[in-house]
């Protein structure tokens, strides 16, 4: 766990944001709802949700990711992300025992 990672990460409102939606992707995502929350949410919906260009959201989804904080999976072209809840309890128990 990179500690400077995960925090550079974390100190920008746009990917905080994307992380709240991520944290419940079918009250924030009811529109992907049909097909399944499985892989995780679609870039695309994360994109159209954002209101940031697609490069934004994939730089920042791609920062999220380095850090660990989000899984991506591929399905055919499209791409879904999806939080990596093990690395909330590890940084969790970082800050309680360390910071």
């Amino acid at each position: 766990m990179d500690q400077v990672e995960i925090f550079k990460a974390l100190s920008n409102k746009a990917r905080l944001q994307i992380l709240h939606w991520l944290k419940d992707p079918e009250y924030h995502f009811p529109e992907q709802k049909e097909n399944g929350f499985e892989h995780g949410v679609c870039v695309g919906q994360i994109h159209q949700k954002s209101g940031l260009t697609q490069s934004t959201v994939s730089e920042y989804l791609t920062s999220l990711q380095r850090a660990g904080l989000v899984t991506s999976t591929r399905a055919g072209q499209w791409t879904y992300y999806k939080r990596n809840e093990e690395a909330f309890a590890a940084l969790s128990e970082l800050i309680q025992k360390e910071i």
